[in-house]
């Protein structure tokens, strides 16, 4: 994610809201398919390989959020 210019904490942490709402969804998504008799292993990989974009996402914009301290 490339932010040009001062950076908006309050559309940051919606947005970082809405990214973890998703993350959550697929992981119950993921569990749920786990479970059924047929799994669908291509379907479940693909969940499992968006889940850590997702991640990736997640911890970009919190390294925005928290500012470097120099110890």
């Amino acid at each position: 994610m490339n932010f040009p210019g001062p950076i908006d904490t309050e559309e940051l942490q919606g947005k970082l809201a809405d990214l973890r709402a998703e993350h959550r969804d697929l992981d119950d998504a993921i569990s749920a398919l786990a479970e059924q008799p047929s799994l669908n292993l291509i379907q479940i990989q693909r969940m499992k390989k968006r889940k850590l974009a997702l991640k990736d996402q997640i911890t970009r914009i919190e390294n925005l959020l928290i500012p470097d301290i120099i110890a």
